[in-house]
């Protein structure tokens, strides 16, 4: 393996995502990651279907999407490289409320939900860690949805 080659372990822990994670949350959360890439067009997730990952963006860009009747797909909010994508396999019903929709050539680690909630639940100092890095995420998303349902019903 050459130099230039480096671990998930060492990727998870320097995305700003996870910038100041303890080493021992680092090996834990690292364990539930691998590389994923999407090309231009290529979904993440759509609507309705299980969140069972979310997406730590390494390079790229990816459309968040809400569908309009009478309008077709919506962008609500772009992502991009260092950002996160995905809050829904946090909370039950673990289901995405929006697609989302590579833009660009993405290059990102695909987080196991199932397998970081279960680790979360048996440490919680680690869920909490967790939960306090989400929240921020959560709510720009939550004004991003505000600003582009303004855009599409005001006047």
């Amino acid at each position: 393996m050459s130099a230039a080659v480096k671990e998930i372990e060492e990727i998870v822990r320097e995305h700003p995502f996870f910038e100041g994670l303890l080493e021992p949350f680092g090996k834990l959360i690292s364990g539930c990651a691998k590389n994923a890439h999407f090309q231009p067009g290529e979904y993440l997730f759509h609507e309705g279907d299980s969140a069972d990952q979310f997406y730590l963006i390494r390079q790229g860009c990816v459309a968040l999407e809400i569908k309009a009747p009478g309008r077709g797909a919506i962008t609500f909010q772009t992502v991009r490289e260092d950002e996160v994508v995905g809050v829904e396999w946090l909370i039950p019903p673990y289901r995405w409320s929006y697609d989302a929709r590579a833009v660009e050539f993405t290059r990102a680690i695909a987080m196991d939900g199932a397998c970081l909630r279960g680790k979360c639940e048996a440490d919680h100092d680690l869920g909490y860690e967790v939960m306090k890095r989400f929240m921020p995420v959560l709510i720009q998303r939550l004004q991003a949805a505000q600003m582009q349902i303004l855009d599409v019903y005001g006047e």
